[in-house]
């Protein structure tokens, strides 16, 4: 063990490992990149992690430089979960729900909860997250808030953003602030302060105020992002602060979530299921258009492809028997509706299935909820995609988070479509139609050099494609290491040049997760792409996306 690693260990109450192992377990997410760590850090409580910091902090003021990198369950699928320094792992000790107000729904947590636990918890109380991942029942709130998540129920309720009411933050010096909207006076209280909290709120509220216009202009006509850093709803007009948006979105480079009070909905497992299929992909993008725009918003509208169908019947035909009939469609549909007026649903449905057939669709509708999850293995057969391999050729989830401007659903798709075929691979689409954010995982060796070389041109045809729509190259999955280096072009010099020095702010030493997000090149992950593929560390749950 280390030096640094026997410091840690006498001063903190977790547990501190080294072992070849355990380091080799975590130089992976599920990403398509590896990086093994020095240091496993498990924090039983935030003192533990405030230590941490202040211990690297005070290196990297002699000129040692050692990163932190905040861990849940390690399902990022672009690397912002692997580092070269000490890895945090949250799930091992907090992992609480620290309290819950029935009445109102509120909810404080620790970052290593499942997610899947929690939302258990939630619905017993008649609750629920409504951005949960596909991932939900594996993966951590603390990786949610990292990647703002989101999943089939953000087109009507939105992202992990929108439900982030108050944090609490171990700063990169190991300071502890909490978060909210703080008043204008509020705020010249904070910037008095002679601590890094005051230094934050100093330079950050001048950023903010010499950059509006380039801030505002870096607003996204998408209806989610998870790219770069959310800076719009900081400040409002008002002269009041919130520094809760930033965070969430920003995987661990800005400061480190030991505490989350979120707010919840109302949960209804009433709800009524429309699957529609189309063989026209226009007209069905119109419809997807036209379901927006009914005076409820559906609470799902998702898709899959008939590649994705195909691929399924061909590689494990079963899966879907008894649920569809070959030929397949070009594409289905699956939208729901969950509001609590039962007759409001049934209204809803029915014009849904109005504009469905009005654009050449055909529909079933299905209120049992036991047939309803039969239906749904419809849209949840993409995980077959993500865990199929072909001899040393796997699915690689390298083009999987790109989300367009609603109205260019099918410029996005038959885009998506042309790249695969320029490039000799089979094609599957899948993902959340109702925000235009589609996921694919071309078929590639990592152990072969060509497909290594086409790995990289996929990925800047593919960025090209969605920032030419006026799309964000993540809606739900964050930047990490792979989509950081397309930043500048996504968002332009000068709103980058912001985001430099926001992360300048608040990590001036580069502890925080460094390679993730910003300052990345295509040459920096370069050499850490892995030489084969694997989601071992997830077959316990079949993995979903």
């Amino acid at each position: 063990m280390s030096k640094v690693a026997h410091y840690l260990q006498e001063h903190l109450i977790g547990e501190v490992m080294t072992s070849s192992d355990a380091r080799r377990y975590f130089a992976t997410d599920t990403s398509i990149l590896t990086l093994t760590p020095a240091i496993i850090v498990y924090p039983h409580n935030e003192n533990d992690v405030r230590k941490t910091a202040r211990f690297t902090w005070q290196l990297a003021e002699r000129g040692r430089i050692i990163p932190m990198t905040a861990r849940g369950s390690g399902t990022d699928q672009a690397g912002a979960a692997i580092g070269s320094g000490v890895i945090i792992v949250f799930p091992a000790h907090m992992n609480k729900i620290l309290e819950l107000d029935p009445k109102t729904g509120s909810i404080a947590i620790q970052p290593g909860i499942n997610y899947g636990k929690l939302q258990q918890t939630l619905q017993t109380h008649g609750r629920f997250l409504p951005p949960f991942p596909a991932s939900m029942e594996y993966s951590t709130l603390g990786g949610a808030m990292g990647n703002n998540a989101s999943g089939e129920k953000s087109v009507k309720y939105g992202s992990t953003r929108d439900f982030v009411k108050s944090l609490r933050v171990v700063l990169a010096n190991g300071e502890v602030i909490e978060t909210r909207r703080i008043t204008k006076r509020e705020l010249s209280k904070k910037m008095g302060l002679s601590s890094m909290e005051g230094d934050i709120y100093r330079a950050l509220d001048k950023v903010l105020d010499d950059n509006k216009d380039v801030i505002e202009k870096a607003r996204f006509d998408t209806t989610k992002n998870s790219a770069g850093y959310h800076l719009q709803d900081v400040k409002h007009k008002d002269g009041s602060i919130d520094l809760t948006p930033l965070f969430i979105g920003s995987q661990g480079t800005l400061g480190i979530i030991t505490e989350a009070v979120f707010d919840t909905e109302p949960y209804n497992p009433a709800v009524t299921l429309l699957v529609a299929s189309f063989d026209d992909i226009e007209r069905a993008g119109k419809a997807v258009l036209d379901l927006r725009k009914l005076p409820d918003m559906p609470s799902s509208i998702e898709m899959v492809d008939g590649n994705l169908l195909n691929f399924i019947d061909e590689h494990n035909p079963n899966q879907l028997k008894g649920t569809l009939e070959k030929p397949f469609h070009k594409m289905m549909l699956l939208v729901e509706f969950d509001n609590f007026n039962a007759r409001s649903q049934k209204r809803m449905a029915k014009k849904a299935k109005k504009v469905i057939e009005d654009y050449g669709g055909t529909c079933t509708v299905e209120h049992d909820p036991e047939k309803q999850d039969h239906l749904w293995r419809i849209r949840h057969s993409a995980a077959s995609v993500t865990a199929y391999s072909d001899n040393a050729s796997k699915a690689l989830p390298i083009i999987e988070d790109g989300v367009v401007p609603v109205a260019k659903l099918i410029e996005f798709l038959t885009g998506a479509y042309a790249i695969f075929e320029k490039n000799g691979l089979q094609v599957a689409v899948w993902g959340h139609a109702g925000d235009a954010n589609l996921h694919m995982q071309p078929f590639l060796d990592l152990s072969q050099l060509g497909d290594r070389q086409k790995l990289f041109r996929i990925m800047d045809e593919y960025h090209h494609l969605v920032i030419s729509l006026g799309g964000s190259t993540n809606g739900e999955h964050g930047d990490g290491r792979l989509r950081a280096p397309y930043l500048r072009q996504l968002f332009g010099e000068e709103a980058y040049e912001v985001f430099r020095a926001v992360k300048k702010i608040f990590d001036p030493y580069n502890t925080l997760n460094s390679g993730v997000k910003i300052d990345v090149t295509l040459e920096d992950i370069k050499p850490m792409l892995r030489q084969d593929y694997s989601m071992n560390h997830l077959y316990d749950h079949m993995p979903r996306t």
